[in-house]
């Protein structure tokens, strides 16, 4: 995959849009001076997980000793289903529950932005991906944005309708749904032209 189409895929998973709301419920109740920090810190955490899997995940398939398309079937499947989730979304999130005072690392840095969904995807482009680089470099530009939207969150939200932002979450998601299924798809083919040959 290319480093944009990688970007990108990252990106739809983060689904930082679809989240505005539950950020700002979260952090509403902090002194607005500290705010700033608070977003910062947990983005840098997020960034920190997800770094991590990335490396956690390659050792962790390498040692299962599974093929190429072994990994993009199973990777077609799980953004199919993360997608399917952004266009159905529940009406009530895993970090729904808001406990008072500052949060830390959890629920907003994991898992609002390094969840199982993206988490899992990071490991699969781990082992799939040939070049390093053009994995963490995605995973870095698809924090980056996720992280202006967030930081500013509460401009976006004045500016943006609820039911905008549920339409936005939702055509991202089949945008996502696009990606799975061509992820999918490769790992098919690749499948068969390896049975047949």
């Amino acid at each position: 995959m290319s480093l944009l189409s990688i970007s990108i895929t990252l990106f739809l998973i983060m689904d930082s849009v679809g989240t505005i709301t539950d950020f700002l419920a979260l952090i509403k109740e902090i002194p607005l001076k500290r705010q700033r920090w608070v977003i910062l810190r947990e983005m840098l955490t997020a960034l920190v997980i997800m770094t991590f899997f990335y490396y956690f995940g390659s050792f962790l398939l390498d040692s299962l000793d599974v093929n190429t398309a072994t990994v993009q079937i199973a990777g077609g499947l799980v953004l199919f289903l993360i997608a399917i989730k952004m266009i159905f979304p529940e009406e009530k999130r895993l970090y729904g529950a808001i406990d008072k005072g500052e949060p830390f690392i959890v629920p907003i840095a994991t898992p609002m932005i390094a969840g199982p969904s993206i988490l899992a995807t990071v490991m699969f482009y781990a082992y799939h991906e040939a070049t390093p680089f053009r994995v963490l470099m995605g995973i870095l530009i698809a924090w980056t944005f996720s992280a202006s939207i967030f930081w500013f969150a509460f401009e976006f939200h004045k500016q943006i309708s609820q039911k905008a932002l549920n339409a936005l979450e939702r055509l991202m998601g089949l945008i996502l749904t696009l990606m799975a299924v061509e992820m999918f798809l490769k790992g098919l083919r690749s499948f068969i032209s390896t049975q047949g040959g």
